[in-house]
């Protein structure tokens, strides 16, 4: 093949651009090569992430929450995980729900969730039992416990559980740390005795039922070493409270909520779903998701806060949208 000429350079003086030529042929022969090579490939399989996985046991750890034991029916070891990591849990009815590991990453036998009963989805993860199959994807992180030179953990009643590994892990290694665990009261906080035994001064147990009001942010960050990391779970008063009060302050600060975000100043529009025919009208205080699945009800979601994925929507551009955070004028395959 021979090389395209370039008869003039930028500079019009109109003499052949060698360099030019031959950049060109070593790109043709390269695209020769790829082809070649390309029809020897083996094809691209796709990887199946579910794990299929059984029920070793449940126990109730208080009032309305109850711990899943899961392990593969072989016994072989599970995915490694890291303190902060959750599992989509995919239940008998083809519901798909995000839960947080609280188990011992060290520990590749089993996973261990836990539920508080508070919906349709936890009611039939309450129903579970002993020896029940459950498909289960992941573990992913969207809460990463990192390295810092201390921590201050703060969670809120079902909240515990992200924070509980790395509670361990802070202990395991010897790292300064501090928990502040609210609720409630002391019958609805599960894992009390597991916590009080890693080390009861470094563990503050804050019913509300002893206190008489929900604890403020200054209360939840009280001895806060001014090094510490802040991780914090639970609901959004709660992580509002501390992140008002850790305004202004120079610290690392994490967080992660079980209920999606509320949507602040926003504007109403609408969007086309084009396979229903369907024009909504999306008001300004809730999310595509919301008024979708009152026509939809049927419309997948999981995390309600734009991690998962699980809701994201085709567009006939080819985008996807994810109807439970993005907000907008928008035309959906739905």
């Amino acid at each position: 093949m021979t090389a395209p000429q370039y008869p003039a350079r930028l500079d019009g003086s109109g003499r052949r651009d060698r360099l030019m030529s031959t950049l060109v042929a070593v790109g043709a022969a390269y695209r020769r090569l790829a082809e070649f090579s390309g029809r020897r490939r083996p094809p691209v399989r796709a990887v199946d992430r579910r794990l299929p996985l059984v029920v070793d046991a449940v126990r109730r750890e208080a009032a309305g929450v109850v711990s899943l034991r899961l392990s593969r029916p072989d016994g072989a070891a599970l995915p490694g995980w890291r303190p902060g990591a959750h599992v989509d849990l995919t239940l008998p009815s083809g519901a798909v729900r995000q839960y947080s590991l609280c188990g011992e990453p060290e520990d590749r036998s089993y996973y261990r969730i836990a539920v508080r009963r508070i919906g349709l989805a936890s009611a039939e993860v309450h129903a579970l039992t002993a020896g029940t199959r459950v498909t289960v994807r992941g573990p992913r992180n969207a809460f990463p416990f990192v390295a810092a030179p201390a921590y201050h953990f703060v969670a809120g009643g079902i909240g515990i559980t992200p924070i509980l590994p790395m509670v361990h892990r802070a202990a395991a290694v010897g790292a300064c740390w501090r928990l502040v665990y609210t609720g409630r009261d002391r019958a609805s906080m599960p894992f009390l005795d597991e916590l009080s035994a890693l080390s009861p001064d470094r563990v503050w147990i804050r019913p509300d039922s002893e206190f008489g009001i929900p604890a403020s942010g200054e209360e939840l960050l009280a001895e806060k070493s001014a090094s510490a990391a802040v991780y914090c779970c639970g609901p959004m008063p709660m992580i509002n409270g501390v992140r008002v009060d850790l305004a202004g302050i120079s610290t690392a600060v994490h967080f992660e909520r079980f209920s999606p975000p509320p949507v602040v100043a926003g504007e109403p529009f609408r969007v086309l779903l084009r396979r229903s025919g369907r024009t909504l009208d999306v008001p300004a205080d809730r999310s595509t998701l919301d008024v979708v699945r009152e026509v939809l009800p049927n419309v997948p979601y999981s995390c309600r806060q734009g991690f998962c994925g699980t809701c994201a929507v085709p567009t006939p551009d080819g985008g996807r949208v994810r109807i439970c955070v993005d907000r907008g004028p928008a035309v959906l395959e739905l």
